[in-house]
């Protein structure tokens, strides 16, 4: 299986933050590892999409926090993009739901993709816009 691989272009230069999100990319493998064993159980598999979707949510909850404490002028973009992530797990949670099958390497794709864009772009300029740089 596919897992997100951390790439240099997902850096965004500040060590805590990279940490961070490293540290969600790894959790969020070894979550998608973890539903490869689950496969014949689909409960369980729900249960793992649905820590994904939670931890993923958390996560965007304290960023936007952040930004919102320092008065960050692109919070609704960001948020919107935080939201078009959730909504993708949503959708793909509720098809596995309604007796899709997980496709754990699109899953995984997907989420890559969208990490890599998002942290080159939104979380970059935010980090950017408040180190005053």
């Amino acid at each position: 299986m596919t897992q997100i691989e951390w790439r240099p272009e997902f850096s965004i230069g500040i060590a805590d933050v990279d940490y961070e999100h490293q540290e969600l990319i790894a959790w969020i493998n070894r979550t998608l590892v973890a539903s490869l064993d689950a496969a014949g159980d689909r409960s369980a598999v729900t249960d793992l999409l649905g820590e994904v979707f939670a931890k993923v949510s958390a996560h965007f909850a304290l960023e936007e926090r952040v930004m919102r404490d320092q008065g960050y002028d692109q919070l609704t973009e960001h948020k919107r993009d935080h939201e078009l992530l959730l909504d993708d797990i949503r959708d793909i949670m509720d098809d596995f739901e309604s007796g899709g099958d997980l496709v754990e390497e699109r899953f995984a794709t997907r989420l890559s993709e969208w990490f890599g864009l998002h942290f080159r772009t939104y979380d970059a300029r935010f980090h950017h816009r408040m180190s005053g740089a």
